[in-house]
């Protein structure tokens, strides 16, 4: 029997029903909106075709490739029977007769060798190659074997030889036969082997060093005759190695043997093997196909051959000659570039070489230049302390005199006159006449000191000197502009040549001026007239030069600093008084401050006035070093005369301030010398400058921040006022300042002005917290302890009860300052 329920629980179960079709209605309503949407979007896209093959996924790659694995485990397994067969011959070769050890090592050796051209047949290359090293390794090991058991008697030393060049042979010819030729490692290895035999024959004769480099250096030449002939490309570069490995050794070994001859046999024989590797380095860069390793070959060739000749001629003449024999040498190479018949590669690595050897002679002759050069500064600390007897005295001082230094100046006028034939060039005149002033000023420099002149007349080569490099420099002077018309004949022709225009050898020639200069200027210490006339000397000269508008930038600030030095000199020579002496130098910052204004060249104006600068700053020193604080503030205010007459020019405004601050430090220094303690004395006549200046900005610019016009001058004077009115017992100071920082406050407020406003409520606000601080720290006392905490507690209720009042506040406030000025 079907049973029914009652009709309100029935009822409730359809209701139920109902809720749960509704919800599932809803999710594939959801289902089938997401399903149209994808298809619409597949739609948009060509649909692939059934019967494309799926996407085959990237394979990864390989992290190495099969003829390198191949390669890999060929050598691995050569290596591993090249063991087994070395471990055999040790080992087990005792075990077995004579003729069993013959058999065996004979047999697997000649096995082993033919192995490869049947590999090679099949295409095997690679195999072939490790089982052709294989073979290579056991005819060491036969030589071994039969070193051990017939010829165990025999030196070790020349049988290695012997057998090294009987490998070198047998490889060679293996190497060479008609199938084997495809092999790549016989005749590297044949070549590497032939590297042992000279050496080793020559070590089993007991040769001498020259024997052993001998027979280095014949190493080296087959091997470049091998480079340079055979066509085989891992030949070549087994050869080149050996012949620049074998080369170096024994080129050194022969560099050391010249160096070390001590008679002209040994030196001869040192320079033939310096001369036929050197042989050697020019065949190979005659037939050499690339420039680059040409050039640096003939570079070697040159020098070997400066090694050879200069270390016989080195023998043979005393020692303070040995680097001029070398230099001369080095010369004689540039004659190489009248030879057509050499390549021009060969020709031009033979130049370097001679520039090279040049160069280094040179470098010997540094240390004394620099003695020349640094050696004078030390009658700094001996002013006027006697004269010495020559020149070389006078240079040194206190500083060793180098050994062998006489042919200095011989070597520095050779390479001058290398130079000096090397500007007839058109292509190298430029560097060439630059270069040559270098050499040629070094060896005046140097050649008063060499010679061991008197006192007197190596002053009077060092004026010449600077003055021919003023002269020098003067001549070569820069070009005009050319015009459009030709040249006339007259002045092409070489009567009528103009100077020269060639900007770098002007300028060597003025820094040369001014180093000359500065050996002389220090050697005039030792005695008061030699000071007087050089200085004044040196100042007419630099003053003279000048005139030359294109010297003028270095000459005129040279020409201020020795008059400065002439004025300190004049004044010590007439027993002033530093201060005074300060006064007498002071005439040459004037002098500047004239000079740069009436100057056109505008390349001058700037050195010029630098060295005004400059030339003030011993005064104020010697002012200073008086102890005499008026004559401080003298100099220091005369110092702001001649910046505020600086200042009068247009383009020299911003001097001006200089010229306040040296003004406001003579007024401080004649105040201390006053004994005035007051800080406002100090600090009132910088303020109201100030102030005037920045009202008179603020006049022709109002856009201008009261902070810029008002802040500087302001702060001047409250601050310091500030500070002593918080340590002054007294009430007046603070009452002042309280009354200026009032002023000041209600005069910011009145115009909108922020920095008055701020920096007077600032100073008013601790001027009174300090007048009320006693006050306050007795109430703080009378207090219970608990009322600070209290009121603390009730400050911030009320600051969080009006909290967003306050911000209103403060906002209204930053507003209220930012729209002051």
């Amino acid at each position: 029997m079907t049973h029914f329920p009652p009709p309100a629980e029935e009822l409730r179960l359809l209701d139920l029903e109902l809720h749960q079709l509704d919800t599932r209605r809803a999710q594939l309503l959801h289902r089938r909106a997401w399903l149209v949407t994808a298809l619409q979007a597949a739609s948009a896209q060509p649909a692939p075709s059934p019967f494309a093959p799926p996407h085959p996924e990237t394979a990864p790659r390989p992290e190495t490739s099969a003829p390198r694995v191949q390669n890999v485990l060929l050598v691995l397994g050569g290596v591993l029977l090249t063991i087994a067969a070395i471990a055999f011959t040790l080992v087990s070769w005792g075990h077995m007769g004579i003729a069993g050890r013959a058999l065996v090592l004979g047999g697997l050796t000649v096995t082993v060798l033919a192995a490869p051209v049947a590999l090679l047949k099949r295409g095997l290359r690679s195999t072939a190659e490790s089982v052709a090293g294989l073979g290579l390794a056991l005819t060491v090991l036969d030589a071994y074997a039969l070193h051990e058991v017939r010829l165990a008697d025999v030196d070790a030393t020349g049988y290695i030889a012997a057998v090294s060049a009987v490998l070198a042979a047998v490889w060679a010819a293996y190497g060479l036969l008609p199938r084997a030729s495809e092999l790549r490692l016989p005749l590297p290895a044949a070549l590497v082997a032939a590297q042992l035999p000279l050496v080793l024959w020559a070590v089993a004769a007991d040769a001498d060093l020259f024997g052993i480099t001998a027979a280095l250096l014949a190493t080296a030449g087959i091997d470049t005759g091998v480079a340079l002939r055979v066509p085989v490309r891992t030949v070549r570069i087994t050869a080149m190695i050996g012949a620049y490995g074998m080369g170096a050794w024994g080129v050194w070994a022969a560099g050391w043997l010249s160096w070390t001859a001590t008679g002209p046999s040994a030196a001869a024989g040192a320079a033939a093997l310096l001369l036929f590797a050197a042989g050697i380095a020019v065949t190979a860069a005659w037939q050499q196909v690339a420039e680059k390793q040409a050039g640096g070959l003939a570079v070697a060739a040159g020098l070997l051959t400066v090694a050879a000749l200069g270390g016989t001629a080195r023998s043979v003449l005393p020692e303070a000659w040995t680097v001029p024999a070398y230099l001369v040498c080095g010369i004689a190479l540039l004659a190489a570039v009248r030879v057509d018949r050499l390549p021009q590669a060969v020709r031009s690595g033979l130049v370097r070489a001679s520039a090279a050897v040049q160069g280094l002679a040179l470098l010997w002759t540094l240390p004394l230049v620099g003695i020349a050069l640094l050696g004078p500064v030390g009658w700094v600390e001996r002013v006027w302390s006697g004269v010495p007897g020559d020149v070389r005295q006078a240079v040194t001082v206190d500083a060793p005199w180098p050994s062998d230094a006489e042919t200095v100046p011989v070597v520095l006028a050779l390479v001058a006159v290398v130079l000096l034939l090397a500007a007839r060039d058109t292509v190298w005149r430029p560097r060439a006449l630059t270069g040559v002033l270098v050499p040629a000023w070094a060896t005046a420099l140097v050649l008063p000191a060499v010679l061991e002149v008197p006192y007197a007349v190596g002053l009077v080569a060092l004026g010449i000197t600077t003055a021919g490099a003023l002269a020098a420099a003067a001549w070569i002077r820069p070009a005009e502009h050319p015009e459009a018309e030709e040249p006339s004949e007259a002045a092409a022709s070489p009567q009528a040549r103009p100077p020269v225009d060639f900007p770098t050898a002007r300028l060597t020639a003025t820094v040369l001026a001014l180093l000359t200069s500065l050996p002389l200027a220090f050697l005039s210490l030792t005695a008061e007239p030699a000071t007087l006339t050089v200085l004044c000397a040196l100042t007419a000269l630099f003053a003279a030069a000048s005139w030359k508008p294109h010297l003028a930038p270095a000459t005129a600030p040279a020409t201020l600093a020795y008059a400065a030095a002439l004025a300190c000199a004049t004044g010590a020579a007439a027993g002033w008084g530093p201060q005074y002496t300060a006064l007498l130098v002071l005439a040459v910052p004037g002098a500047a401050a004239l000079l740069a204004a009436r100057l056109g060249d505008a390349r001058a104006t700037i050195p010029v006035e630098v060295a005004g600068a400059l030339a003030a700053l011993p005064a104020v020193g010697l002012a200073a070093a008086s102890a005499d604080l008026p004559m401080v503030a003298l100099v220091l205010a005369l110092c702001g005369v001649i910046t505020a007459g600086v200042a009068i020019r247009p383009d020299r405004r911003p001097v001006a301030y200089a010229s306040a601050a040296l003004f406001v430090l003579a007024t401080w220094v004649r105040l201390a010398a006053w004994d005035i303690g007051t800080p406002e004395a100090y600090t009132v006549p910088v303020s109201v400058p100030a102030l005037l200046v920045g009202a008179l900005r603020r006049h022709r610019d109002p856009e201008t921040s009261s902070w810029t016009a008002y802040g500087p001058g302001l702060a001047a004077t409250l601050v310091p006022s500030l500070l002593a009115a918080w340590s002054d017992p007294h009430w007046t100071r603070p009452l002042l300042l309280g009354m200026a920082a009032l002023a000041i406050t209600l005069l910011g407020a009145g115009h909108h002005l922020r920095a008055p406003l701020l920096l007077g409520g600032t100073v008013l606000a601790l001027d009174a917290l300090h007048e009320l601080a006693p006050y306050i720290a007795q109430v703080t006392d009378a207090l219970p302890r608990w009322v600070p905490p209290a009121l603390a507690g009730l400050l911030l209720l009320a600051l969080g009860a009006t909290y967003e009042q306050r911000l209103r506040d403060a906002r209204r406030m930053r507003n209220f300052l930012g729209n002051m000025h």
